[in-house]
């Protein structure tokens, strides 16, 4: 591959991990206002919710946000999030 092909797959890469930051950061600040936590147990609910459902972090990211938009969240994230905030409020 030359060097300026490499260049731009690379470019591609980080713009692509840049803008799934931002996704990931944004669904944090839902969490946080709807949850009232601290960012550390934004980022723990997020992440136990992607894990205990199975559904990579990046998607769960993008629908969370989503719902902050639309007001719907699928019912599968729904109850995730809603135990994963029930247990972080439990442990004050």
């Amino acid at each position: 591959m030359n060097t300026v092909l490499r260049l731009e797959d690379e470019n591609l890469q980080l713009k692509e991990a840049v803008r799934s930051h931002a996704v990931v950061d944004q669904a944090i600040g839902v969490i946080l206002a709807v949850g009232q936590l601290t960012p550390d147990q934004g980022w723990d609910v997020l992440r136990s919710t992607s894990q205990n459902t199975n559904i990579k972090l990046r998607h769960v990211a993008e629908l969370i946000v989503d719902w902050a938009r639309t007001g719907r969240l699928p019912t599968e994230i729904r109850s995730q999030l809603e135990h994963q905030l029930g247990v972080d409020r439990r442990r004050e």
